[in-house]
């Protein structure tokens, strides 16, 4: 049997590419969504038509990792596709965030990330494929966002380095890294503080981006990054010291006299 992995399938990105993966790929028997809310993964059935597998995990849980483990190792299967969207940030200077929230954001996106794609690689075939959900907030250091953008950056750090480790097995691993996406990830980001408005202008459809992240992802291709915008600003990042970057940022963000970060 040929499944998909998806974390963070109960919204988003995640709940995209378990939608996407279906239509574009006949060959899978079966999807695994996983997510924290039960009844989020159930309605995803009604837009998937094969056999949809739930697991209501939190995958920060030793107990909840240990479910999924026992699972892949029991079913005698091969995951075609491993896709990582599970992650959550809060906007907010750290010395203001809650310690809970700053630990958490690396707990979800670097943690368990690390940890399901480890038990996940035993079970993937040649010619298998990982996506690794990161962001155009990997790119530099983010003021306002420090712990998201720390790691995410250790996600497109790590995912690209795991793609060259597995190029001998031909499983290839793409960093996906979008600029903000029109998604409930910035109804939970904005409850510790307010998106900067240079962000709120480049807001891309959840869709074309997942659309764009499987087609590079198919195409072998290392890191996918949605809209020009974004890949200005990831050359941006490549070229100029970071430390200017976040100057003119920071000017385009605060007029003289507001309070900043």
């Amino acid at each position: 049997m040929m499944i998909a992995v998806v974390t963070g399938a109960t919204s988003g990105m995640g709940r995209e590419c378990a939608i996407q993966l279906w239509e574009q790929f006949k060959g899978l028997d079966e999807i695994w969504a996983i997510g924290r809310r039960k009844e989020r993964l159930e309605q995803l059935k009604d837009f998937i038509g094969i056999p949809v597998r739930t697991f209501d995990l939190d995958l920060t849980e030793e107990k909840d990792l240990e479910r999924l483990k026992a699972a892949l190792t029991q079913a005698g299967l091969q995951v075609k596709f491993l896709v990582n969207a599970a992650g959550f940030g809060k906007i907010g200077n750290v010395c203001d965030l809650p310690e809970k929230d700053q630990t958490g954001m690396v707990q979800v996106n670097c943690t368990a990330l690390t940890a399901v794609t480890t038990m996940v690689l035993p079970f993937m075939p040649q010619n298998s494929r990982i996506l690794q959900f990161a962001s155009s907030a990997a790119f530099l250091p983010q003021p306002g966002f420090a712990v998201y953008a720390a790691s995410k950056a250790y996600v497109l750090s790590y995912s690209r380095a795991l793609n060259r480790e597995l190029k001998s097995r031909k499983i290839f691993v793409t960093a996906v890294c979008p600029g903000p996406v029109r998604t409930e990830f910035f109804d939970i980001a904005q409850t510790t503080g307010e998106i900067p408005l240079y962000k709120k202008l480049v807001m891309a459809d959840p869709g074309k981006v997942v659309a764009k992240a499987i087609r590079d992802s198919i195409a072998g291709r290392e890191v996918s990054v949605y809209g020009i915008w974004m890949k200005v600003f990831w050359v941006l990042a490549k070229v100029f010291p970071h430390s200017l970057i976040l100057d003119i940022m920071e000017k385009i963000e605060y007029a003289p006299g507001k309070e900043r970060w």
